[in-house]
């Protein structure tokens, strides 16, 4: 007989969400089992049973895929192309991947890409304060007043930046390391002390470093950079 597991193990497994974001679904009522309103603490026969959220078929994955990609400028992170090119037409792989955060049309550097949807949430909602790093080059020279206002927080979009590392590299670069994602951020805390952001490049998600990978090339990550990103994530890892 086959082995049932808990509904929100299995939408977990899925590569759809969290376990914790399943069991909100579920007790919203979003999530159908066979035809019926699914109950907390369900269980699932994963070879038989069909699953729902909203309007999609909820399946669990034959294999879970993570990959390292180094986004050109001009290039859309969204997987829809609109007008121009998408990372979609660049990557060349049998899986169907998606973008894990974004970067903007003119930025370059690190996207991770998986089919996993789980580690979505976890590397970029803000409560999780997980580490991103970036270059900039600006117009003009860095002075010292400057990068000690975006270490200590700036207020764009009407709140105040978090804490940031922030390091200089030459007269007219810096890195800095965040731990949210606000829109545009690093432009916008640019533009409020040079005026303009000349070169973004990110180098850096975590413990996944772009190191010299090629712009428009692609790798998998490797099992110590999967094992150490799923430590830091304190997630379940299940990738093999």
């Amino acid at each position: 007989m086959p082995e049932k597991i808990r509904l929100q193990k299995y939408m977990s497994q899925a590569g759809i969400c969290s376990r914790r974001k399943a069991e909100e679904y579920i007790a919203a009522g979003q999530v159908i089992v066979n035809g019926a309103v699914a109950q907390i603490g369900q269980s699932v026969d994963p070879e038989s049973d069909q699953v729902e959220l909203g309007d999609q078929a909820v399946k669990q994955q034959s294999k879970y895929v993570y990959y390292k990609f180094h986004k050109p400028r001009g290039i859309e992170t969204t997987c829809a192309q609109r007008d121009g090119q998408s990372i979609i037409d660049i990557m060349d792989v049998p899986e169907r991947v998606f973008p894990i955060g974004r970067l903007d049309k003119e930025s370059t550097g690190l996207i991770i890409m998986s089919n996993d949807g789980r580690i979505t949430n976890y590397l970029t909602h803000p409560r999780y304060e997980h580490e991103k790093q970036y270059v900039v080059e600006v117009f003009g020279p860095i002075h010292d007043r400057q990068l000690q206002s975006m270490s200590e927080g700036m207020f764009i979009l009407w709140s105040k930046t978090k804490p940031a590392k922030v390091e200089r590299m030459s007269s007219g670069t810096f890195s800095i390391t965040l731990t949210e994602w606000k829109n545009r951020q690093i432009r916008r805390m640019v533009e409020k002390l040079w005026g303009k952001v000349k070169k973004l490049k990110r180098i850096r998600v975590e413990n996944i470093e772009l190191w010299n990978l090629p712009v428009g090339a692609y790798k998998k990550l490797t099992a110590s950079e999967k094992n150490e990103l799923f430590e830091r994530l304190d997630i379940e890892n299940y990738t093999e």
